[in-house]
């Protein structure tokens, strides 16, 4: 094979390979948001760590099975210190949606909730995961964790609302800021949830005004 010939196979390639990027892109449910472009990262949502771990082996164009592995690690411990918490089941799937909810682990789980003992409450559930790349401005892979809203999903904060929680697009970089911990502090009453407007409402009383958090990947 001659060199011209080579180099026609590889650009083809790239072709193949562009097209099939765009194509994966286009058909994906595209988180919705509105950002400005260049504040935009890649991102990538998944229900479950298995689902990570196939699009990394077909389609992973900067994460890997590693980073699948870490990050939803970290979004799993990361739900558990910042998931909105609430006083009863009835009030956190009234935020979240019906069977959205359980009993929070860090305040004695269902076991406490069925006891009626003091001091337990309510969380959603976790039902997926975001990975967003920094590569491009000197970071790693960064995550975040995914709960229900009776409209779509979200990140703990509720400062950013989705359409599915499965999908690859382009997200503010802002959207990987860590929320402010709520483990261990008392959970919300129907009167303030009320007072906030709901879940995500005042979001920017519970959101991190930092930069993104750094993460093992």
């Amino acid at each position: 094979m001659t060199a011209t010939s080579d180099l026609a196979e590889t650009a083809t390639s790239r072709r193949k390979r562009s097209r099939h990027v765009a194509l994966m892109l286009a058909g994906a449910a595209v988180l919705t948001l509105a950002a400005c472009e260049e504040d935009k990262v890649d991102a990538q949502a998944f229900p479950d760590l298995d689902s990570c771990l196939a699009a990394a082996q077909t389609d992973g164009l900067w994460f890997t099975a590693d980073d699948c592995r870490n990050q939803f690690a970290a979004a799993a411990q990361e739900h558990l210190e910042t998931a909105p918490r609430y006083e009863s089941r009835e009030l956190c799937e009234q935020e979240h949606g019906a069977g959205a909810c359980g009993a929070d682990p860090a305040a004695g789980g269902e076991q406490a909730a069925q006891g009626g003992g003091g001091g337990f409450s309510f969380m959603p559930l976790l039902v997926g995961y975001m990975m967003g790349s920094m590569l491009s401005r000197g970071g790693g892979v960064f995550s975040q964790p995914m709960v229900r809203t009776p409209t779509g999903y979200s990140t703990p904060s509720g400062n950013q609302s989705f359409a599915s929680n499965s999908g690859a697009g382009r997200v503010p970089a802002t959207t990987f800021n860590r929320a402010p911990s709520t483990i261990g502090k008392a959970p919300m009453t129907r009167a303030q949830v009320a007072q906030r407007g709901g879940f995500g409402a005042a979001a920017t009383s519970r959101t991190a005004t930092g930069g993104a958090r750094s993460s093992g990947g």
